[in-house]
């Protein structure tokens, strides 16, 4: 039974307009127990054409004068509203999109709350509800299965709940399913001011957090090595420059992967590079500080004691001690000063990141004494490795098998400083990505879910204090993720106060959107040339949403929809929440 309130009096493409009975300005009805909304802004109604109901949204409404009674002398004020088709239901069922228009006279009913919620929710058989429809207050289902299927942004400036949103999401998802995500699934948060690091999502006991600490390490970060020995890597955490350093990096993995499976390849190496440099016709200057620095990395005092001593002749181009002995192509001071020393060097004891430096400075040192490579160009690569390197170590352990896949992985970064907080998230996602892509069959038999929260932190595009090829080699391997991962079962969540300091090319793949409150025209504006299934209605709401309060559109929805996440309990939301004033200044 529905409850007719006006009818199609105006059609012109797909608006049309109704008139609105004089006794259908209820704010809601209750008729057989069921409760219907009456006709406001941002309200649905059918209308009846045959056996076909034309679902429509309200848009506006206004009142015509121009009517009167039969003797002229009284007003009467006729109720007129707008409104656009959204859908048709056929069989009980709803389907999306204009097929159907009205004619003149078709009679305009009341949709049910009920009905609403199905034909946004679906009718669910299990349903995933995170709130309730803001308009109906109604529990709304998501249709789970295609949401966590795609790139996810959860944006809003803040205090707006964004952050809820997110918690809300996945604990949902986890308190419903995580037995049956086990083995299948891992998601990985990282997280830059430490708000998942207690009971949020999952409880602690259930789920790994390693909160990163350069000051006072504690955890660290476990990464595969065959990850780290990765050219692209290596340039994207010292900033190589495409043409000079990146090809010198190469020649280092290269060098390192022919003679790995050699014993003593490493001392092998440490002994010809100090004989090219002490036994050549020309001495090169730059080879001694070169070689100095090589043996403050083994960590070998008789070998920088030896090297102190050792001083350039710039008129002969030769290398002389203090004590006598010449250095020159007759290899005779190499011989008796040098060998003793270099075939007793152990670098058993150097760990991953001193090996690298080590085959870095020995692969320099060769390719100056080669003609190869000049020093100037090769050394500012150097010195942001030794800087960088000496921060990672606090935070970051490589492992030679691969650590193992957890069902939930939090990574805070609070206690890192801005440096390392750039670096480390291209690490993370380096890293998982090429694992997963690595081990995962056609179709995917596994699911990757990297959720960043802070997410401008890391895909700006406007930072100006960095390097442009740092910059584009950062913002490549995102967008390699978030192009190319779904086709591999790797998905990107984003959440983020200022949308439009992100890519808009990453913002452009972002499947489904939850919009909480922005005011900047930037953020807007980007949300307008990013979201083509948001509404003009729905995008005029967006700077006056109450906090809590979302609009949540995408390819998972067939509509766009206002949505009141409901607030977690507090030991469960993320460290987020507003400082209590009144009780922190109260006498």
């Amino acid at each position: 039974m529905t409850i007719v309130v006006g009818e199609v009096i105006a059609v012109s493409g797909i608006n049309i307009s109704l008139r609105i009975f004089e006794d259908s300005n209820h704010e809601s009805i209750f008729y057989n127990g069921i409760k219907y909304r009456g006709i406001s802004i941002r309200e649905h109604i059918t209308i009846q054409r045959g056996f076909i109901d034309i679902v429509c949204f309200v848009e506006g409404e206004y009142l015509d004068e121009r009517n009167s009674d039969e003797d002229g002398e009284k007003i009467i004020y006729t109720r007129k509203v707008n409104v656009r088709p959204i859908g048709y239901i056929v069989d009980g069922i709803f389907y999306e999109g204009v097929k159907y228009m009205p004619m003149i006279r078709d009679k305009a009913s009341l949709l049910s709350e009920p009905a609403v919620a199905k034909i946004y929710g679906k009718g669910e058989a299990h349903p995933f509800s995170i709130g309730v429809m803001l308009k109906e207050d109604v529990p709304i289902s998501l249709p789970w299965s295609r949401i966590f299927n795609s790139h996810l942004g959860i944006f809003g400036n803040t205090g707006s709940g964004k952050s809820n949103t997110l918690a809300k999401l996945y604990t949902t998802l986890f308190r419903q399913k995580a037995d049956s995500l086990k083995h299948k699934s891992s998601f990985i948060i990282i997280d830059f001011n430490g708000e998942y690091t207690e009971d949020q999502i999952l409880p602690a006991e259930k789920k790994r957090i390693t909160i990163l600490n350069q000051k006072k390490p504690q955890d660290k970060l476990k990464l595969y090595s065959s990850h780290f020995w990765d050219t692209e890597t290596l340039s994207l955490l010292f900033q190589a420059t495409t043409n000079t350093q990146q090809p010198f990096i190469r020649r280092i993995l290269t060098g390192r992967d022919k003679f790995k499976h050699h014993q003593n390849s490493l001392e092998n190496f440490i002994l010809k590079t100090f004989q090219k440099a002490f036994s050549s016709a020309e001495a090169k200057p730059d080879a001694l500080e070169l070689c100095r620095e090589i043996a403050r990395i083994i960590g070998s005092e008789d070998l920088l004691e030896l090297l102190k001593g050792i001083k350039y002749l710039t008129n002969h181009r030769v290398f002389k001690s203090n004590d006598g002995p010449f250095y020159n192509s007759d290899g005779q001071g190499f011989g008796e000063k040098f060998l003793p020393i270099l075939e007793k060097l152990d670098t058993t004891q150097l760990d991953q990141f001193d090996e690298f430096l080590l085959r870095a400075y020995l692969q320099l040192c060769s390719d100056v004494i080669l003609g190869y490579a000049q020093h100037e160009h090769i050394q500012p690569v150097l010195a942001r490795a030794k800087s960088s390197i000496t921060e990672l170590r606090k935070v970051v352990e490589l492992v030679n098998a691969p650590p193992p896949s957890d069902l939930l992985h939090i990574i805070s970064l609070k206690k890192c400083k801005n440096d390392i907080k750039k670096i480390l998230p291209l690490l993370i996602a380096k890293s998982a990505y090429s694992r997963h892509k690595d081990t995962v069959k056609s179709p995917p038999n596994k699911t990757l879910h990297l959720i960043i929260d802070e997410a401008h932190n890391i895909l700006s595009e406007q930072s100006s204090r960095e390097h442009e090829v740092w910059k584009d080699y950062r913002l490549e391997l995102f967008e390699e993720v978030i192009k190319e991962g779904r086709k591999y079962g790797a998905y990107l969540t984003l959440s983020s106060q200022r949308p439009a300091d992100i890519s808009p090319t990453i913002v452009s793949q972002v499947h489904n959107f939850f919009i909480h409150r922005l005011v900047n025209d930037r953020d807007l504006k980007l949300l307008d040339n990013a979201i083509s299934t948001l509404d003009n209605s729905s995008r005029a709401l967006i700077p006056t949403l109450a906090k809590g309060c979302c609009v949540v559109t995408g390819t998972a929805f067939e509509l766009p929809m206002i949505i009141k996440v409901d607030p977690l309990l507090k030991e469960h939301r993320p460290s987020s929440d507003d400082v209590d004033l009144e009780n922190l200044w109260k006498d």
